[in-house]
């Protein structure tokens, strides 16, 4: 019996975390409650950075979920709660932030790079084929153009000789 009673209250203990995390809002229709998971879902956690704050299990985040619910039942419509928590946590908690002159590197900054390393890679690319161009194309010096002359001259002789 007391194995029982022992495996009961392990299982108690083991699943109250479990439902601990959670919220469980009234709305007054559907609609609501549909609304609250599409804002929930677009709202970024603060402290997680990379969940929303429906599936984020920080304290920060069961704190927005309850503000968002309020504010629904206040009235609001989707864009004023989302202003509310932009002005309230800034343009991070949104994942697309409006494009404005402190968000301009996080829109444009990764095309600027990706251009910026095409350009480079493309002037690699031609000053290597260039400088090999040039080395073939090298006129001779003097002292090269004797060599030159004077290895041509043995050869010819060398084939006359054969003869």
């Amino acid at each position: 019996m007391k194995i029982i009673v022992s495996f009961l209250l392990l299982l108690l203990f083991v699943s109250l975390p479990v439902n601990a995390n959670k919220d469980l809002y009234k709305f007054d229709d559907e609609s609501t409650r549909i609304r609250y998971k599409e804002i929930t879902k677009q709202l970024r956690c603060p402290k997680c950075q990379n969940q929303d704050i429906a599936d984020s299990n920080s304290p920060i985040s069961s704190d927005m979920r309850r503000e968002v619910h309020r504010l629904l039942l206040d009235g609001k419509t989707d864009s004023e709660v989302v202003d509310f928590m932009v002005e309230r946590f800034g343009e991070f908690v949104t994942y697309k932030p409006k494009i404005q002159s402190s968000t301009y590197l996080l829109w444009y900054g990764p095309g600027i790079f990706v251009i910026f390393g095409l350009l480079l890679i493309g002037l690699l690319i031609r000053s290597r084929s260039g400088a090999n161009n040039k080395e073939d194309h090298k006129s001779l010096d003097s002292k090269n153009q004797k060599n030159v002359e004077d290895l041509l001259s043995q050869y010819s002789t060398n084939k006359d000789k054969d003869k």
